[in-house]
């Protein structure tokens, strides 16, 4: 009988936002699994006991990132953590975004400003900036050329608190084709999802944001399923990687690019696509003898 655990946040006194989880934790037991839920930060978590720890739900990583890619390290000596560590380490920081443009991948245009860079933002053009550790739009805004004063403050306030800042002009196809999320699991394409924009205009960007607007099924092009592939095949160290979500969105020339490439806690959408529960529970128990 294969050990699982999911590695999740502790929420309280709220709620957990994580709609799979219970499912998952289910049907892995339906399935024979011992499956438990927990807490990456939990201090008498045994992880080594476990087989496999599934990394779902760390949603709550990104205000502590150094301290969440060290948890993986340990855990990752400890038994088979998947993502790898190395993977999560890579992909906890967006610059990642520059290197999938170096290695060719389409990707939406971004610049990066470190702590003592120079705050130099556009002045002709509507754009977002975002931090390089987040998670569900936080510290993201977006901002026309005219509120450049508003912008400046928010990327010094971010330089303050020790974060590079990442510039990018705002997509305007995601108005109108909204941002695709192409979920693979398995090592191949699980399903696709579509949500609308999430950044309003004059939304302060520490605000709370709903993260996944209008979600729904989606079926991906050819050409969103190849600049996918191509995204994933860049991943260093990729080739153990279990579950990928790359959302695409349209550039001014109307053709996918890569805004963001989730390796580390993408929500799976299982509640939107119930039928892909089964592969995923073959793929986890895999996983957890040792087979993939």
């Amino acid at each position: 009988m294969p050990r699982v655990a999911l590695a999740t946040y502790d929420p309280r006194p709220e709620p957990s936002k994580d709609r799979d989880l219970p499912v998952l934790r289910q049907a892995l037991r339906d399935a024979g699994a011992e499956a438990d839920a927990v807490p990456w930060d939990d201090p008498d978590a045994d992880w080594g006991s476990y087989d496999l720890v599934l990394i779902r739900s760390t949603w709550d990583y990104s205000w502590r990132a150094a301290e969440f890619t060290a948890w993986a390290e340990r855990c990752a000596k400890a038994t088979r953590l998947a993502n790898p560590a190395e993977v999560v380490r890579w992909n906890t920081d967006k610059r990642y975004v520059g290197q999938l443009a170096d290695a060719g991948v389409p990707t939406v245009p971004t610049r990066y400003l470190a702590p003592g860079d120079p705050v130099d933002l556009p002045r002709e053009h509507e754009y977002v900036v975002k931090p390089t550790s987040g998670a569900g739009a936080r510290y993201a805004a977006r901002y026309t050329p005219g509120q450049h004063g508003t912008a400046v403050a928010q990327v010094r306030r971010m330089h303050a608190e020790g974060l590079t800042a990442m510039v990018q002009p705002y997509m305007r196809g995601i108005d109108t084709g909204g941002e695709r999320a192409l979920q693979f699991f398995g090592g191949s394409l699980l399903h696709a999802s579509r949500k609308r924009a999430v950044l309003a205009p004059g939304t302060a960007f520490d605000a709370d944001k709903v993260a996944h607007p209008g979600l729904e099924r989606w079926q991906p092009t050819e050409a969103e399923l190849e600049v996918a592939e191509r995204a994933l095949a860049a991943v260093p160290d990729g080739a153990e990687v279990l579950y990928a979500r790359v959302d695409l969105v349209d550039g001014q020339d109307g053709k996918p690019r890569v805004m963001e490439l989730e390796l580390v806690e993408p929500n799976l959408f299982l509640f939107l696509h119930p039928e892909s529960l089964p592969r995923v529970v073959a793929a986890v128990l895999d996983a957890a003898s040792g087979h993939a």
